[in-house]
């Protein structure tokens, strides 16, 4: 058989779910005629990790797209079923250290379509293609059920996200619509508690009430508890704290403005720990600022396994990071979050590192989403346990669906990812 090679790279701008702009890439591969097709798109995040690469380069997705056309014909006859070499070349074009010229939303869009395209070629699924006989655990959805900080209005918890994880199912299906059960249940508390609440929603699809963070928790853990009492299995509250939109560095401190408080670095563990031994929390998402390695080891030792430590701003992907968290003790999990880093086999590097040293490695959308499913696959992949893809809105639910899919494919052979 000829070599499967690409043949064609079409960028264009396209809406993200905020009605931001950014980048879809369509891939075409052959071996001597065009035999397959792969479309992908790149989400943005509001609330960022400063070591990321960049999205767009300073001219903005237009500039990206610009820049991708320019050099697209130096991608076109690579193999297309040697990703890393792919992925090597998406580097070198761009000849920054964090794609400030080509953009890492064209990168990660290119690097996903070239991989669908392959996939598309050999006539199999993604998670298939890239993980073999060998991939059938289904990761456990992470639902975003109540909404504050960057991703809800001024009134909304200081908080980021209030999460549901039905750690307890035993099918993806049902864990997926246990997080809509608990996001239904969210709202009818949200409502007796005010009377004002018109049902407005943050960047996820999550409620975005007029509580305060501690006020949001109780409702959620109530919720949840709620929920697992009628479905049959446990579904447990979770937390992305976004610590780092929180922490004032002039003054060292967590700023909790909704509240009217302030913790310095040690009340806001003790706040965290709190909060997990009340609440019985499954996971907590950036619970400290991006750069407090230190805080991090010293909260992951104190919750034990009691709960998942994740890092998001403190590893944004980044191998380098992660090693660096490894050598502290800083958590025992890690997002996962392609755009963040740029291509695939970056990603696929972070992902190995955190398993190799037991990190739970949980793979994740961005706020600003497309209905693009790529990461529903990357999960089944490359055996994360966790996807955190929201519990709601098209663009989520484009995710949880694509996962329905793939559980229905497998068949007998799917069974829940595990954490450890």
């Amino acid at each position: 058989m000829q070599k499967l090679v690409i043949k064609k790279i079409v960028a264009r701008k396209i809406l993200d779910s905020r009605g931001n702009p950014t980048i879809e890439v369509d891939v075409a591969v052959g071996n001597g005629k065009v035999v397959g097709s792969g479309r992908a798109a790149a989400p943005s995040g509001a609330s960022k990790g400063k070591h990321e690469v960049m999205a767009f380069p300073s001219g903005g997705p237009d500039t990206s797209i610009e820049v991708l056309n320019t050099v697209a014909s130096k991608l076109v006859d690579i193999s297309a079923e040697k990703q890393e070499e792919v992925d090597s070349l998406l580097h070198e074009l761009d000849g920054t250290p964090d794609f400030s010229k080509l953009g890492g939303n064209a990168a990660v869009a290119t690097s996903m379509a070239v991989a669908k395209a392959a996939a598309s070629a050999l006539g199999m699924p993604l998670y298939k293609y890239f993980g073999g006989e060998g991939a059938f655990y289904l990761p456990y959805p992470i639902g975003n059920v109540l909404g504050g900080g960057a991703h809800a209005g001024k009134m909304a918890p200081d908080i980021q996200e209030f999460i549901s994880v039905a750690v307890g199912a035993k099918r993806f299906v049902d864990a997926a619509f246990a997080n809509t059960r608990v996001h239904k249940k969210v709202r009818a508390a949200i409502e007796s508690k005010d009377k004002t609440f018109t049902g407005g929603k943050g960047d996820e699809g999550a409620w975005a009430p007029n509580l305060d963070s501690l006020q949001a928790m109780d409702v959620v853990a109530q919720a949840c508890e709620q929920a697992s009492d009628e479905v049959g299995f446990e579904v447990r509250p979770s937390l992305d704290v976004a610590a780092s939109s929180l922490y004032a560095e002039t003054q060292k401190r967590y700023i909790y403005e909704r509240e009217g408080k302030s913790r310095d670095a040690g009340e806001q563990i003790e706040f965290i720990i709190d909060l997990i031994k009340t609440h019985k929390l499954f996971y907590v998402e950036d619970p400290l600022h991006e750069e407090d390695f230190e805080g991090f080891a010293e909260l992951t030792r104190k919750v034990g396994k009691d709960c998942l430590i994740c890092g998001d701003d403190l590893f944004v992907t980044n191998v380098a990071r992660i090693q660096k968290g490894i050598k502290a003790g800083a958590a025992n999990a890690v997002l996962i979050k392609p755009n963040q880093i740029g291509t695939l086999s970056d990603t696929l590097a972070a992902v190995k590192l955190a398993k190799k040293h037991n990190y739970v490695p949980a793979i994740s959308h961005r706020s600003g989403e497309t209905v693009d499913e790529t990461i529903a696959h990357l999960a089944v992949a490359w055996g994360c346990p966790l996807i955190k893809t929201g519990a709601v809105g098209g663009e989520r639910v484009a995710k949880l669906n694509e996962l329905i899919r793939i559980e229905e494919e497998l068949g007998e052979k799917a069974k829940m990812g595990r954490f450890r």
